[in-house]
């Protein structure tokens, strides 16, 4: 146990030298501290739940406005549903139709739990910036926030459909793959733009936000290729053995990835803005890093006007 108490000790005074260490590792650090995988848990649950009402609304819209048009309703299909590699492909199968009961509770369920995502996220990146709970938006301006985020996706799903299938059209081949994955690309950084921007205080500075946003559009982009990689070698040969579990359990797996990664995106962002690093890896606080963190995470507990959390640290820890 010694033995490896000192190895770890090494470990930990060569990753303090090392930038290219010290700041992964500090990312990694403050994400336990936070609790942010419980966090992510909790915007991949809610939106699991959300992505049906939302597809109800889509393909019920879609089919009023695109009705007696089978070659736009495919056009369509192939460039939004493979957004959702894990269940576009049974999506695909069926038809764009539009009805009245099918919208309204498409639109109800689609609000409902989107807002329950915003909320979420919008929590758990007040915990990572460690924002004192009497700082917080109120119950009306929270939710005031969530709704500009949700129409703000809105518009920006619409415009996606409206490009990729201007690039469907006009393009062929290879140069239609490059073509859409660049696409995508802007879209999705135009998305978490939009996303870091309404989710997080307006005290923080764009230019804090840009590494996070860059990140998470990168790696969104990646979930999207290795969910139909998913699809392509392990939906596809099991789903005699496994039928809807393999599918239910890849969108599941496949949200809480996104998830992950969004807050992933914060925390870098927070670690460098605050540079949050060296951190120790055998918990103690002789870092000045350590007490910073630390200090933000008690400070979170200031829930009334005027209520000051003090935060002292009595000895360094464990050597």
């Amino acid at each position: 146990m010694s033995r490896v108490r000192d190895l770890l000790a090494r470990f930990d005074a060569y990753q303090q030298r090392r930038a290219v260490l010290a700041v992964p590792l500090a990312v990694l650090r403050k994400f336990s501290d936070d609790g942010a995988g419980n966090r992510a848990a909790l915007v991949a649950y809610y939106g699991f739940f959300s992505l049906f009402p939302l597809l109800l609304l889509f393909t019920t819209i879609l089919g009023f406005v695109l009705a007696g048009s089978p070659s736009a309703q495919s056009a369509v299909e192939s460039s939004v549903l493979k957004q959702i590699p894990i269940i576009g492909a049974s999506l695909k199968s069926g038809s764009l139709s539009g009805s009245g009961l099918g919208l309204a509770v498409g639109l109800v369920g689609a609000l409902l739990s989107g807002m329950g995502v915003t909320m979420a996220l919008q929590n758990a990146f007040n915990t990572v910036y460690a924002v004192p709970q009497r700082d917080r938006p109120n119950y009306l301006g929270a939710r005031w926030r969530s709704l500009k985020l949700l129409f703000i996706l809105g518009v920006l799903q619409l415009v996606s459909t409206a490009v990729a299938g201007l690039v469907a059209g006009g393009l062929g081949g290879a140069l239609l793959t490059v073509a859409g994955i660049v696409v995508s690309l802007l879209l999705d950084f135009v998305t978490f733009y939009a996303v870091f921007r309404l989710m997080i205080d307006a005290d923080v500075t764009t230019r804090e936000l840009w590494p996070g946003i860059a990140i998470a559009a990168v790696a969104w982009e990646l979930l999207q290729a290795l969910g139909g990689i998913y699809i392509g070698h392990v939906v596809k040969g099991d789903k005699q053995t496994y039928g809807t579990f393999a599918v239910v359990i890849g969108l599941l797996v496949w949200i809480y990835l996104g998830a992950r990664v969004v807050v992933y995106a914060a925390e870098i962002n927070v670690v460098l803005a605050r540079r949050l690093w060296p951190r120790s890896l055998l918990g103690g606080t002789k870092e000045p890093a350590d007490r910073k963190a630390l200090e933000g995470l008690a400070k979170i507990e200031e829930r009334a006007p005027g209520e000051t959390v003090e935060v002292t640290f009595d000895d360094d820890g464990p050597d």
